[in-house]
């Protein structure tokens, strides 16, 4: 009976810890280490699939994706 005790106080005690929670800080100020991201129309085309736009030309690769979503259509696919 005693164990029996023991296992229940061990058990709530366990749920207790497991459900707290701790405040959680920054700490300092830490900027970003990494490379920053260019914009995608700078980005040199797929040499496969539909990427045929021209680096740094931003309305090409505008119209590029614009087909590319037109084959993803359903609609648009099936009756062509």
């Amino acid at each position: 009976m005693r164990w029996l005790l023991v296992a229940i106080a061990a058990i709530a005690i366990a749920g207790l810890v497991g459900c707290g929670e701790r405040e959680q800080i920054a700490e300092g100020k830490r900027s970003y280490q990494g490379k920053h991201d260019s914009k995608p129309w700078d980005n040199e085309p797929l040499s496969y699939g539909s990427g045929k736009w021209t680096k740094g030309d931003r309305p090409s690769w505008e119209e590029q994706i614009k087909t590319r979503q037109l084959g993803q259509h359903e609609h648009k696919r099936i009756y062509q």
